[in-house]
């Protein structure tokens, strides 16, 4: 049976946003995969709950996101990019008893985060959009289908969040719109007499607004940005705007990353919280407001866990449970409460990675990653008594492939914490038996009937304030590696979120150390088994793991190897040119005006002559959370100090390219960090990355293989003539 290889990655589909009809019988979901090596193909897929297989519902032109079926049933709702340029995605309406998808809008700022009206007669959305573009009426609809906005020359800027995800703001703020569809309205040109809908913005100002939601048919909540100077601050106004008077209301101040509304025709609010002073190292909870009463109560209280923003809350169709999800001990969850407050949270859906939920009337439906795929559709009872697995997405390639099984251990850092991880060993591992009842939970003994001894990969997650699990985004990296013949090890140290707002904040003021002591730990525990090569140890993380990765090779030499990604490794210029300046303000309670030394010696290039260690260094042009002169400074200093090491680049690529950048970058990426092991690995005949050339990287063999294809087309042409 073949392994996991990286241009895998090529033929991996996967699911999101799944959302339960009001029916209860059927479940849309986004279906993603591949379609060449710069783009993604994504559509609507509808799956039955009572199983069949997955009808796709969207054509395959563009992108397409966020479907919402209408209250009835009888349309889904959905953003997609067809006929338009990715910054511009506009909003469609399907019938889902056949026909065609209509588009509904066409404005200059594209549209995102739908919720239908409870009559089903309009949708709000969120827009981007400049002050020019409100004065021109560019944000109701565009009379030019030529329009394309000019770049800036020059930038000028005002702001001090002025860029974030791989974009300049240029001016535009986020602001709220609601869609008539029945209005009837003019004809939209070119149509052949279809009606255009009815584009309104209910909101103005410099300010952001978010995260639409209806109460009830005539009640819409939104998030509103604008106490203080708000690039500097969490703060957001939750507002109910009333569409028959045209009139607006504060109902709720809360701080928080975003507007996490949901929201009942009674007026009952529940949102999210997250105390502002030091936030990064506090825990979000979930309160709710009842306007009639006046009364707040927190549903999460009693619950030592932080709110997932991935997995905001939502209302249970009776309107008297909240559900909403969290990370807990190495699994992303779901949970209910009653909306009152009664009774402590209920977990209902775990065993796995959560990415998202709806709640319908006898079911929840979800995305679910677990450690043998990467993320399908489930459905389960509502109080999680039964599931049942809805979609096999990547069964094609899987079928076909070995798959390594994780096994969890727990271990004691140096102070006594007891932390969570997992091994991953290479698919022709012969196995092993338990050692006995007194060994840590799930831990193996030594393999049988084998004498052989595999290098060891240490990976360290993001964040700081993250968490891993078996499976989730880095569920492809990780089994290439395995694939390729390493023990994979990871876990989730001190400053991880999932395990309480104490181990959260265990790293206020120390990222370096502390975590550092926690992983080591770890290290230490898994190359002590017999079939692991203590020599031969290599280590790996993208953002704070990036930084993890130089500052540990700054202060052991235990690592043949290392990959350092998107990291952090200098804290002051961090501070100074990245969207997330508050992480430092509220992690370090300082700022470099007040402790700039000590910020210089927290950073990893403050010790960069130190480092013995092979290190290559991966970035992206276009990485505005962390910007690529701290891996430019990381390269040169090490460059310095007569360090092997490389830097490689990715361009048109931002913070989240190993998660969804172009996927020749994705494979790419993951093929240079197995070549730089494998040049330094004992076990592994290969020479240096550095000496090598574009040798085995799939990205080459594609480019002379389209040399090869055009030289025979050329031959047969010129002996045709």
């Amino acid at each position: 049976m073949e392994t996991i290889r990286a241009n895998d990655y090529h033929d991996l589909v996967t699911a999101s946003d799944p959302r339960l009809s009001p029916d209860g019988e059927r479940v849309a979901f986004v279906r993603k995969t591949p379609d060449d090596d710069q783009e993604y193909e994504a559509t609507v897929y509808v799956v039955p709950v009572g199983g069949g297989d997955p009808t796709q519902y969207t054509i395959s032109e563009g992108v397409d996101s966020t479907p919402r079926w209408s209250p009835s049933g009888d349309r889904i709702a959905f953003v997609s990019t067809r006929g338009a340029d990715d910054d511009r995605p506009q909003l469609w309406v399907l019938p889902t008893d056949g026909g065609e998808a209509r588009q509904v809008t066409d404005v200059a700022g594209g549209v995102s985060q739908l919720a239908w009206s409870p009559d089903g007669t309009r949708i709000a959305f969120v827009q981007q959009s400049t002050e020019e573009d409100r004065a021109e009426g560019r944000d109701l609809e565009l009379d030019d289908e030529e329009y394309e906005p000019e770049e800036p020359d020059p930038r000028v800027i005002d702001r001090k969040i002025y860029r974030a995800g791989e974009r300049y703001f240029d001016g535009k703020r986020s602001h709220v719109y609601v869609v008539d569809l029945g209005d009837g309205g003019a004809a939209r040109p070119g149509s052949g007499g279809e009606r255009r809908a009815s584009v309104e913005r209910i909101t103005d100002g410099d300010y952001d607004f978010l995260g639409p939601e209806w109460g009830d048919a005539t009640t819409l909540y939104y998030g509103a940005r604008r106490e203080g100077d708000p690039d500097d601050n969490i703060v957001v106004d939750i507002v109910a705007y009333d569409t028959d008077a045209d009139e607006s209301e504060q109902v709720v101040r809360t701080t928080g990353w975003g507007a996490s509304i949901a929201a009942t025709e009674d007026g009952r609010v529940a949102y999210a919280y997250t105390p502002e002073e030091q936030a990064t190292l506090r825990q979000t909870e979930v309160k709710v407001l009842d306007r009639k009463s006046g009364e707040t109560v927190t549903l999460t209280a009693s619950l030592d866990r932080t709110l997932s923003m991935d997995v905001p809350p939502a209302w249970g169709p009776d309107g008297e449970e909240v559900y909403f999800g969290t990370p807990d001990e190495g699994e992303y969850v779901v949970w209910r409460a009653p909306g009152d407050g009664s009774d402590a949270p209920e977990r209902v859906v775990g065993d796995g990675h959560v990415t998202g939920f709806s709640v319908g009337e006898d079911a929840v439906a979800y995305v679910k990653s677990e450690w043998d795929h990467r993320g399908d559709v489930f459905v389960s009872t509502r109080g999680g008594a039964e599931t049942r697995r809805l979609t096999r997405l990547n069964s094609d390639l899987l079928d076909d492939r070995a798959v390594s099984q994780p096994e969890e251990i727990r271990f004691e850092s140096e102070d006594g914490t007891e932390i969570q991880g997992w091994v991953l060993t290479p698919p022709d591992f012969e196995g092993a038996e338990p050692r006995s009842a007194e060994t840590s939970s799930g831990e193996r003994g030594e393999p049988r009937d084998s004498n052989e001894r595999y290098p060891l990969v240490v990976e360290i997650h993001g964040g700081p304030h993250a968490m891993w699990t078996t499976s989730g985004t880095m569920w492809h990296e990780f089994q290439t590696l395995a694939a390729r013949g390493y023990v994979v090890f990871w876990c989730n140290p001190r400053g991880s979120t999932g395990y309480g707002e104490a181990f959260t904040a265990a790293i206020e003021r120390d990222w370096g150390d502390v975590t550092m002591a926690d992983v080591m730990a770890g290290v230490d525990r898994v190359a002590a088994r017999d079939y692991v090569d203590e020599d031969d140890v290599f280590v790996t993380g993208g953002s704070f793991g990036g930084y993890m990765t130089a500052w540990m090779v700054s202060h052991t030499d235990r690592f043949a190897g290392a990959v350092a990604q998107r990291g952090v490794y200098e804290l002051n210029s961090f501070y100074g040119s990245t969207d997330a300046f508050k992480l430092v303000e509220w992690d370090f309670d300082t700022t470099p005006w007040e402790e700039s030394e000590f910020l210089w010696e927290h950073s990893p290039v403050a010790h960069a002559d130190q480092v013995d260690t092979p290190t290559l260094v991966v970035h992206s042009d276009d990485d505005f959370r962390v910007p690529v002169n701290n891996a430019e400074m990381l390269y040169l200093f090490l460059k310095k100090n007569d360090v092997e090491t490389r830097l490689v680049r990715y361009p048109r690529e931002g913070h989240e390219l190993s998660r969804s950048g172009e996927p020749a970058h994705v494979v790419d990426r993951v093929e240079r960090i197995v070549r730089w092991f494998d040049g330094y690995s004992d076990h592994h005949d290969a020479p240096k990355a550095l000496e090598r050339g574009d040798e085995g990287l799939s990205a080459a063999e594609s480019e002379e293989n389209e040399e090869n294809e055009e030289s025979e087309t050329s031959g047969e042409d010129e002996g045709g003539e």
